[in-house]
This record gives structure tokens, C-alpha cells and sequence, in this order.
């Protein structure tokens, strides 16, 4: 089916910033509470939240095969469960609905007052009912710097990395949307030259500059798919900060891996960004050596040209851009992260959510982390206020923004952010 809302010429009726992350070419997916306390699905044009619940009774999708409550529930899992030729159609529908040149909406005034809302007058929840939520470990550069930080640099890599996308499965409950504060975490640690461990506030605070997918139902349990499927039951991206604790994690993570310091929480922006919609900037992910096993060998063009920085802004100071990198510096893909992780016959399901692991570059303006970018804390940054950052502070917000561009059209995916309170 031709994705027609992709076309780069089109242009909206509703007033949309030329340097905006929601051109009508986005079309993303999300769920807000209206002004009147309503929850429902809805996209974003502009500066425009849309509702999609009022547009699907007022009967702007029909002929496309929609239960009548499909927009009118608290999350998009029914929608994504749908799959990708209802996504597609509804994409092309609102496209067309919203495209200078179509007087239909437009013209109804009545209509328009009930569908479309500032932005600023929606309060943005999760979009999906997330059931299970997996972390990897898939920037090659991440985790060479971690292991050149705690390890030997000549050997940062662990035998297994080159290999098989690593991951570990995460706390779906501790995800929240963007501008959700965050708590600072209580853990246990231990001081290098401590004959104890001691209790408290954790003091090395970071965090994790990520994107994540979310899948539709992907397979039965005991079944695998296969690398050639893996992307059609990729509904979406979202930006994704995955907070932790360097000090709690690194005294608990030995024998089984990550647990508190990372269960805090986890911030995720609320607009879903269809994989559709990011068709245009694909690109080569970066050369594997030695070749993966034939079941996560991959089709050319398997990643996105995807722009990601991480700000700092401390209480009552201005945004400091700390970190600039690519998802498109992703070593696994997320086409080989979901075979892998069916490959054992685990089954996955509408919603869940994966998270790419800490996208660092290649060089340090591009680690996607406070760990790396000031090498655990020896080579400190230094904020416009004149202050300086080894870890993330109390009231201090971390901001994430991602975009992709071209000459024809910019897609981006709004922001991800969360301010740090102190420790209860």
C-alpha cells in the first residue's frame, strides 16, 4: 500500500512552523486528556493536538475497518494491534483530511472546534500499556567506553558483545511520559575502599540517551521470526531517557545485572513516530565484523539518520546541549534486536517496548551518557551558569530531542524530559 501521507509537497491548512518536529508528513500517535478531562487517541500537526476519537464519530474514517471505540480508549494498543495496513490507511486518511487543497474539514467549523487543540491545552499520557519492556546493550561505542571505564581498554568488549545484541528485561511499571518528575533514588552502595556497603541517596545520577521501539503482536510462544519480517511488527519510535543510578547499579549488577539502579523510573516522549513516517532517512547501520550468524544477517538500509542531543538545565538556568549523537551509530539494529529476541521462541506482544541501550558516537561530544562524556565523574562539564556536572544534581531537568532531516521535510519527535527532585 502507497503511503501517501509521506508526500514531501503537501502542505496543511493549519499553521505548522517551517523548523516544526510535526509537519503533516509526521502524523504521529498519541493519547492526551482534552480540556474537558476526556482521554483519547490522537495525532499532531503543528502546534495542533488532533483528536481522533471525535474525528471517528463525526465519521471522517469511514470505509477504513475501525471498531467505533477503536480512538476512545486510554492507550493505542488496540490500534497498534491492528496492524500495519490499518495504521497506514489512517495515516493517509488524516493526511488527506488535513492537506491544503481538501475543503471537507476545513470547512466545518462545528467539527473543527471539537477535533483540534493547542497543544499547550492537552496534558499528554502514556500512549500504550506498555506489558513488558526490554533494555539492550547495542551502541558499540557505549559499550567500549564502559568497558574501557571499569575494565581493561583493550579488551572493553565482552567475547559474546560482536555477536548477539545483549539486552536485559526492564521495569515496565517505572515508565512514565515526558515531563513526569523523577525521583532521586534510595539504593544501596559501596565505596571502593569500604568494608560496608551503607544506604542512602544515590550519588551518581545519570542519564541514558535511548530511543525505543514498540511492537504490535509479534509471535505465539515456542515461534521465532524471522530478520526479513522483524520490522512489520515495528509499530513506532519514541525518544527514551532510561535514568540510573551508577553507584546502586554498580555494586548490585554482579551476578544477574541491572535491577534498582535502573527501576526507578524511565521517561519516554509521548508521541509514538510510525516507522512509516521515517522511510525517507533510512541508511546503512555501521559494517559488522565478524558477520552475524545467518538468522540476524540483514537486508541493506536497516537503520535511520536520526539526530539526538541531551541537554542539562539546572533550577532557573538555560538549556546547556551536553551531548549530540545518531541512532544511526546503532552497532544491532532493531530489526536484529527483535529476531534475537524471539529467536528462543519468547513471545512478544502489542506494546511492548525495547529500548536501544545508550546511543554514544564516536567521538565525546556524542556520548549519550554523564559516565562517559565525564569519564566517571574525572573530567567534569562546565554549565553556562558556571557550575559544573559530574552526574545529574537535584532540580536539575534533562531534556532529550531527536530529529531526522532532509532537504524535503523535517520529522522529529518533540521532547523527552524530566526534572530530578530530591531523595524522600
Amino acid at each position: 500500500m502507497q503511503i501517501t501521507a509521506n508526500d514531501p509537497s503537501r502542505k496543511s491548512w493549519l499553521n505548522v512552523a517551517k523548523d516544526s518536529d510535526f509537519p503533516i508528513q509526521n502524523i504521529p500517535f498519541g493519547v492526551f486528556l482534552t480540556p474537558e478531562n476526556i482521554i483519547t487517541i490522537g495525532t499532531r500537526i503543528g502546534d495542533y493536538a488532533i483528536d481522533l476519537g471525535a474525528l471517528h464519530q463525526l465519521g471522517y474514517f469511514k470505509d477504513i475497518p475501525l471498531t467505533d471505540d477503536m480512538f476512545l480508549q486510554d492507550s493505542l494498543n488496540d490500534f497498534i494491534a491492528d496492524g500495519r495496513i490499518t495504521w497506514r490507511l489512517v495515516r493517509n486518511r488524516i493526511a488527506n483530511l488535513f492537506d491544503i487543497n481538501n475543503r471537507t474539514l476545513q470547512d466545518q467549523p462545528e467539527h473543527r472546534e471539537v477535533v483540534i487543540f493547542d497543544v499547550n491545552e492537552v496534558e499528554m499520557q502514556l500512549p500504550v500499556d506498555i506489558g513488558d519492556y526490554t533494555d539492550f546493550y547495542a551502541s558499540k561505542e557505549h559499550a567500549t567506553n564502559v568497558g574501557s571505564i571499569f575494565r581493561d581498554p583493550k579488551n572493553a568488549l565482552m567475547p559474546n558483545w560482536l555477536h548477539i545484541p545483549i539486552g536485559y528485561h526492564g521495569r515496565s511499571s517505572s515508565i512514565v511520559p515526558s515531563g513526569t518528575s523523577i525521583r532521586r533514588p534510595m539504593g544501596q552502595t559501596k565505596a571502593p575502599n569500604a568494608a560496608q556497603p551503607t544506604f542512602g541517596p544515590s550519588k551518581l545520577l545519570d542519564f541514558e540517551l535511548e530511543m525505543a521501539f514498540i511492537t504490535t503482536d509479534v509471535n505465539h510462544l515456542g515461534e521465532s521470526i524471522s530478520i526479513e519480517e522483524a520490522e512489520d511488527y515495528i509499530f513506532g519510535l519514541v525518544l527514551f531517557n532510561d535514568w540510573s543510578a551508577r553507584d546502586i547499579q554498580g555494586w548490585e549488577y554482579v551476578p544477574l545485572g541491572p535491577f534498582l539502579g535502573k527501576s526507578f523510573a524511565s521517561t519516554i516522549s509521548p508521541w509514538i513516530v510510525t516507522l512509516d513516517a521515517l522511510q525517507p532517512f533510512r541508511v546503512e547501520s555501521p559494517k559488522q565484523d565478524p558477520a552475524p550468524l545467518p538468522y540476524l544477517q540483514q537486508k541493506p538500509n536497516n537503520s535511520f539518520d536520526i539526530h539526538l542531543h541531551a541537554y542539562i538545565k539546572p533550577l532557573n538556568g538555560e538549556e546547556n546541549l551536553v551531548a549530540k549523537s545518531n541512532f544511526k551509530y546503532m552497532y544491532w539494529t532493531m530489526a536484529q534486536q527483535l529476531t534475537h529476541h524471539t529467536s528462543n521462541g519468547c513471545n512478544v506482544r502489542t506494546g511492548d517496548m525495547m529500548g536501544s541501550g545508550t546511543i554514544s558516537g564516536p567521538t565525546k561530544d556524542s556520548y549519550g551518557s554523564m559516565l562517559e562524556l565525564t569519564w566517571k565523574g574525572t573530567q567534569p562539564l562546565k554549565l553556562s551558569d558556571g557550575t559544573e556536572r559530574k552526574f545529574i544534581n537535584d532540580h536539575d531537568t534533562v531534556i532529550l530531542r531527536g530529529y531526522c532531516e532532509n532537504e524535503k521535510v523535517r520529522i522529529g519527535f518533540g521532547e523527552c524530559s524530566g526534572k530530578v527532585l530530591p531523595a524522600r
